[in-house]
């Protein structure tokens, strides 16, 4: 079935509102935590749990709502998601203590977790020429990264002028909105995949992802050779294997594996997640320098990385498309993840004194090599696969997307962390409680400072900025050399995927009340 210009757009306008808003939110709440912290006053095991509620209910269920939409029909997943993120926005804005606060960012997750994948299956559904759809996936895409830079602007903005529950209460009338328009415009479909949802699969599916995802987080924090991180990672690891295992055994999988045999759709699935380990590098480190190193607050700090958010846009939607019909996919995909891995080499050369507006043009070409490669392994996942099947295929995309960001965020952070404290180089004299403070982070240098003499709390901030900018440098160069051995990687594992992948056949639609 075609659809008209008008209604394309308008399901893009929606889809991409419903799942930008979740983006904005993940880093809002960095900037809300001490204003609510004052308020409803949590412990730190409460603050982390406030923090990662959020993060481990999506991961987890996004395979599960995936396989959901793929049953039920993705539009009215997706309203339903939309109503689910109004009503627990709401919740969280007036959350009353540090526990309802959790219960509502862990339902915000749920909520989140059927937005993602809805929105990339319904973009699949109606946008059926492959060039349109290509360019409609990289902006997509490039919404997302922009959606998180401008997390930190638009709540440091809000909490500038209003209280901690403004930056989630703003979710609620946009949500609204969105879903109004939703009724009348998404696709429908009458002959989803049949059958029942496995209630088998689906322990099996959460339990794997959030055992693999708590493992990483915590051997971030805390080290590999804690004991709960091995268990976590055995017990998702096993579990997984079995979700595996029963997926080609039950007449009802929750995901078809037989989707993995198509070599673009393996190997889109594996070059996304680990582009996303080296991807995490520009936006963990250079929102610390910004803020840490150079002072800036939070709203600066956010605007101040929005460039590369634009230049992933620009990458994605004006470069993929034309690219992939001159040089295929394969290549465009490997020329983006090399423009990348330059970009994160030439970072390794920005110092303390170095201007702002010379790094720009550097944000700005690692924003468009990673915009062109996720574009493409993107649109090739979606374009893989049947439309019916288009919901699962988007759900294990995030997760891989999910599970390689907290990858790149433990490895890479343990770099920054190791080559800090052994070269940082602390002035004698410093009393105990602050040489441990000092040693640990640069965080905890700065805090330390304060108290300590004039003198001594200039040597010790030198000493801390010039060991995070060695980590840094360090962690930048790790990701240009997995950037680049990933491009080489998906030379050879999309080097037979068609420039044009041939549409399956198309399921009859269920008429819309408006915009034909």
């Amino acid at each position: 079935m075609s659809y008209s210009p008008a209604r394309k757009w308008a399901t893009f306008a929606i889809c991409g509102l419903l799942t930008v808003v979740p983006n904005i939110d993940m880093t809002a709440l960095n900037q809300a935590v001490p204003h609510l912290a004052a308020d409803l006053h949590p412990s730190s095991t409460q603050i982390l749990w406030i923090a990662d509620a959020y993060g481990f209910a999506l991961a987890g269920l996004l395979i599960t709502m995936g396989g959901i939409g793929d049953r039920i029909g993705h539009k009215r997943l997706l309203l339903i998601g939309a109503a689910l993120f109004a009503a627990a926005s709401a919740v969280t804005a007036y959350a009353w203590s540090a526990e309802t606060l959790i219960a509502a960012r862990a339902l915000l997750g749920v909520a989140g977790a059927t937005l993602m994948p809805s929105g990339l299956s319904l973009i699949r559904r109606v946008f059926t020429d492959p060039k349109e759809r290509t360019m409609a996936v990289g902006i997509f895409m490039g919404l997302g990264g922009l959606a998180i830079g401008l997390g930190p602007v638009l709540s440091g903005a809000l909490l500038d002028h209003f209280w901690w529950g403004s930056v989630f209460l703003i979710n609620v009338p946009i949500m609204l909105a969105a879903l109004v328009a939703g009724v009348f415009v998404l696709p429908g479909v009458r002959n989803p995949v049949q059958g029942r949802l496995d209630l088998v699969s689906v322990p099996l599916s959460v339990t794997g992802v959030l055992g693999l995802v708590y493992a990483v987080k915590e051997a971030a924090v805390h080290g590999a050779d804690e004991p709960r991180v091995a268990v976590a990672a055995v017990v998702g690891a096993v579990a997984l294997l079995l979700f595996f295992l029963r997926q080609t055994r039950t007449a009802e999988p929750l995901i078809d594996v037989r989707l993995f045999r198509a070599a673009a759709f393996t190997g889109s699935i594996v070059t996304n997640m680990f582009a996303m380990f080296a991807l995490v590098a520009l936006s963990l480190f250079f929102s610390l320098f910004f803020q840490l190193v150079l002072g800036w607050s939070p709203l600066v700090a956010g605007l101040a990385g929005l460039p590369g958010a634009l230049g992933a846009m620009t990458g994605g939607a004006a470069l993929a498309p034309p690219l992939i019909t001159a040089i295929g996919r394969a290549r465009t995909v490997t020329a983006g993840l090399l423009l990348s891995a330059t970009a994160f080499a030439l970072f390794t050369l920005v110092g303390v004194g170095t201007s702002y507006w010379l790094m720009v043009p550097v944000m700005i070409l690692s924003g468009l090599g990673m915009g062109m490669a996720l574009t493409v392994t993107g649109d090739t996942v979606l374009a893989s696969v049947p439309k019916q099947r288009s919901g699962a295929a988007s759900a294990i995309s995030e997760t891989a997307t999910e599970l390689g960001g907290a990858l790149g965020m433990a490895v890479l952070g343990s770099v920054l962390n190791a080559v800090y404290r052994s070269t940082v180089d602390l002035p004698a004299g410093l009393p105990a409680q602050a040489a441990s403070a000092a040693r640990d982070s640069l965080a905890g240098a700065l805090q330390a400072a304060p108290a300590l003499p004039a003198a001594l709390a200039d040597q010790v901030g030198h000493a801390a900025r010039a060991a995070f900018m060695d980590g840094m440098h360090a962690a930048m160069l790790c990701s240009a050399a997995f950037a680049a051995l990933v491009a080489v990687a998906a030379l050879f594992t999309l080097r037979n995927v068609p420039k044009v992948i041939p549409e399956t056949t198309e399921e009859e639609e269920t008429p819309s009340p408006a915009i034909a």
